[in-house]
């Protein structure tokens, strides 16, 4: 571990105990002043919420979106919107190594055969790529998410991709997202309205089951619960 990343760690511990309690505005105005440009935002397109709440504390924030290949054109349609609503901002569409097309003639079709691996060669070499440009990430994890998620800090070390990584809405319930949607009048992508309450590849997403966590859509059936970007 070079000195840089001991600081960058120590930073992140540091800062898991003095922002536990900071709200979202608070722990991303921390971010841009520690970070400046040395920071990202990831959006997966289902809605604008962290692009908005981060604009406020940077206007011209770089935006990750891991554009695999596999997504409904909604979530496509969704990121084109964004980047018009918030001119200032740069998204980065971080892509695989292969297209579509390239994987699936030397593999087969792994989002159904082998979607760990899938998700390995479409999200997490791709996000290790461009976050290896930056200090920091910021990222729309929630405690309510799903149960792997229940404990997620505000801000923590990423020990897979050697930076800080910042959860400003983590401790966020539905009625609160959902309250700063409506009251922002926040894009949000239309599959949403649809009964999709977690959207990732089209091949992998499915509506969840009445009572269910909104992440028990996406791979449903299989006992995969993590594309491996966070957990």
């Amino acid at each position: 571990m070079t000195t840089a990343t001991k600081d960058l760690k120590r930073l992140a511990e540091e800062a898991s105990v003095e922002l536990a309690d900071a709200t979202a505005a608070e722990a991303l105005a921390w971010t841009a002043e520690t970070f400046g440009d040395r920071f990202i935002v990831a959006a997966n397109m289902q809605d604008a919420v962290l692009v908005d709440l981060a604009v406020r504390a940077k206007p011209n924030v770089d935006v990750l979106f891991l554009e695999t290949g596999y997504h409904f054109a909604e979530t496509i349609g969704t990121r084109d919107a964004v980047e018009v609503t918030y001119p200032s901002i740069r998204i980065v569409n971080a892509e695989a190594e292969q297209s579509v097309a390239d994987q699936e003639a030397e593999f087969g079709p792994l989002n159904r055969t082998d979607p760990t691996r899938c998700c390995f060669l479409r999200k997490v070499v791709p996000l290790r790529k461009t976050l290896a440009n930056y200090d920091a990430w910021v990222t729309g994890v929630r405690r309510v998410d799903a149960p792997t998620r229940a404990n997620t800090p505000t801000v923590q070390w990423d020990d897979r991709n050697n930076l800080v990584k910042v959860n400003p809405i983590a401790p966020w319930t539905d009625e609160e997202f959902r309250a700063y949607i409506d009251s922002h009048g926040i894009l949000e992508n239309p599959l949403v309205g649809e009964g999709y309450l977690s959207i990732g590849c089209a091949p992998c997403t499915a509506k969840p089951l009445p009572g269910e966590d909104a992440r028990s859509g996406r791979w449903a059936g299989l006992a995969k619960t993590e594309c491996g970007l966070h957990g």
